[in-house]
C-alpha cells in the first residue's frame, strides 16, 4: 500500500474547460484515478486553483517526490504532507486542484487495497457505522439561473428534494418530475426554453424569480408529485446585485407560498448579520445553508457558528483541497448539529467520488445537478451501485 508513482494529465470538464486527473500507482500494482471538478460560482475564500499545466508540473516536481514510498492507509498523514509541501493556508503554492486530486486518488487506492467500496473506506476513516436505512437525500437542480446560464433568472439553482424510502425511489421521483417539467416548458414556452444550464437544469427565460416555483408547483400537482417532493433554492447571492432587503422579501414569498424547505447562500458571502437575522426568523421552517459563506473552511465555519448564521452547510472538497480537511469540516459541522449537504461543482468530470463521500459520511443531502448529462448521470448511477453494495 505504499505509493510507487503519481502522474497527472489534463482532461476536459463538463464545460469544455481544462482540468486535471491524477493516476496514483501503488507498489502492490493497484492503481487509482481521480479527476478534479471546478466551480464557476466561487466563494472568495475558496482554496486556490492553479492553471492545469502548473498543477501537473507541481505534482511531478514536488508532490510525487514528497509522497513516493508513503503508505496510503494513513490518510491524515498523507494529507498532512500535502499541506506541508504546499506551505500556505489556501493551497496557493501547489494548487488545490493538485492536492485534492492526489488526496482523493490515495483514498481510492487505499480502499482498493483493503477490498472495500470507497464509501465504506470513508466511513472507516470517520469511524462511522451506517444503517441501510440511512442515505443522503437528493437535492436535484431542475431549473438553472445565475452564472450557470445565459437566461434572465438571478437565482442559480431551483431544487426539488424527493421524499423517499431509498436511493432508487428518490432517483425515480426526481427523474419523473424532471421529465414532466421539460414537457411542460416545451408545451407552454416553446422548445427554445428547454435548453440546459451548466448543471443540467432547464434554463428558460421567465418573467421573474418567483415564476420557476409557480411552474414547479403546477407540474408537481398535475402529476401527483406534490406530496413526494419539497422545494429548495441555491440563491448564490454573492453574484446578485439586489440588496439583501429585497432578497429577504422574495424568500419570504417563497417560504409562505411554496413551503420552501432549503435555502442556500441567501445573502452575499460577507453578510453574516443578514444570515443570522434570517436564520433566527425562519430556522423552524427552512434549512439555511452556507456555501460561499463558509467554503468548507473551519475558520469561517466557526465564525458562522458563533454568530448562529446558519443551520446547515454545503461541503465541497475542492473548496479546501484535501480529503482529511473535508472530513474535519464534516465532523465539526455534525458536532454543531448542522445538516450537511455534499455538493458537486458546475464544471464536473465523470468522477463519481462525491457520491461515495456523501454516503460514507452520513451526509443529510447530496447535490448532483439534474438527472441529465453524462457527468451528472455517472454520480446517480454510482448511488444505485452503492445501494446494491450496502
Amino acid at each position: 500500500m505504499k505509493i510507487k508513482s503519481i502522474k497527472a494529465q489534463a482532461e476536459l470538464d463538463s464545460r469544455g474547460e481544462w482540468t486535471i486527473s491524477v493516476n496514483l500507482k501503488l507498489q502492490n500494482g493497484l492503481e487509482a484515478v481521480a479527476s478534479v471538478p471546478q466551480g464557476k460560482s466561487r466563494g472568495s475564500n475558496e482554496a486556490v486553483y492553479v492553471k492545469p499545466q502548473t498543477a501537473i508540473k507541481n505534482i511531478s516536481k514536488i508532490i510525487e517526490p514528497g509522497l513516493k514510498g508513503i503508505h496510503v492507509g494513513n490518510q491524515n498523514h498523507l494529507d498532512w504532507i500535502l499541506n506541508k509541501l504546499d506551505g500556505t493556508e489556501n493551497k496557493s503554492r501547489l494548487g488545490a486542484n493538485a492536492t485534492l486530486g492526489v488526496s482523493v486518488a490515495a483514498a481510492k487506492a487505499a480502499a482498493l487495497s483493503r477490498g472495500l467500496p470507497l464509501w465504506k473506506y470513508i466511513a472507516h476513516l470517520l469511524n462511522y457505522k451506517r444503517s441501510r436505512d440511512e442515505f443522503p437525500r437528493l437535492f436535484i437542480n431542475v431549473i438553472n439561473g445565475g452564472l450557470h446560464t445565459e437566461n434572465n433568472l438571478d437565482f442559480q439553482e431551483y431544487l426539488i428534494i424527493p421524499k423517499s424510502k431509498n436511493i432508487a425511489e428518490a432517483i425515480k421521483i426526481g427523474l419523473e418530475f424532471y421529465k414532466k417539467l421539460g414537457e411542460y416548458l416545451a408545451k407552454h414556452f416553446g422548445r427554445g426554453q428547454t435548453g440546459l444550464g451548466d448543471e443540467g437544469g432547464f434554463a428558460p427565460n421567465l418573467k421573474n424569480n418567483i415564476e420557476p416555483f409557480q411552474i414547479m408547483a403546477h407540474v408537481a400537482k398535475t402529476n401527483h408529485l406534490q406530496n413526494k417532493i419539497q422545494f429548495g433554492l441555491d440563491a448564490a447571492a454573492s453574484n446578485i446585485k439586489k440588496p439583501p432587503s429585497k432578497l429577504w422579501a422574495l424568500y419570504k414569498i417563497m417560504i409562505q407560498k411554496y413551503n420552501l424547505f432549503y435555502l442556500e447562500d441567501p445573502f452575499p458571502e460577507n453578510e453574516f448579520n443578514y444570515f443570522t437575522f434570517f436564520t433566527h426568523k425562519f430556522e423552524k421552517k427552512v434549512w439555511v445553508a452556507g456555501d460561499d459563506l463558509t467554503t468548507t473552511n473551519l475558520k469561517l465555519m466557526r465564525k458562522a457558528h458563533d454568530r448562529k448564521s446558519i443551520n446547515s452547510i454545503i461541503i465541497k472538497p475542492n473548496q479546501i483541497g484535501t480529503l482529511t480537511q473535508t472530513l474535519e469540516a464534516i465532523e465539526q459541522a455534525k458536532k454543531w448539529g448542522w445538516k450537511i449537504v455534499v455538493s458537486h461543482r458546475s464544471g464536473e468530470t465523470e468522477d463519481d467520488f462525491i457520491a461515495d463521500l456523501a454516503y460514507g459520511s452520513y451526509a443529510y443531502g447530496l447535490k448532483l445537478g439534474a438527472p441529465a448529462r453524462g457527468e451528472r448521470i455517472a454520480k446517480y448511477n454510482r448511488l444505485l451501485e452503492i445501494d446494491r453494495e450496502n
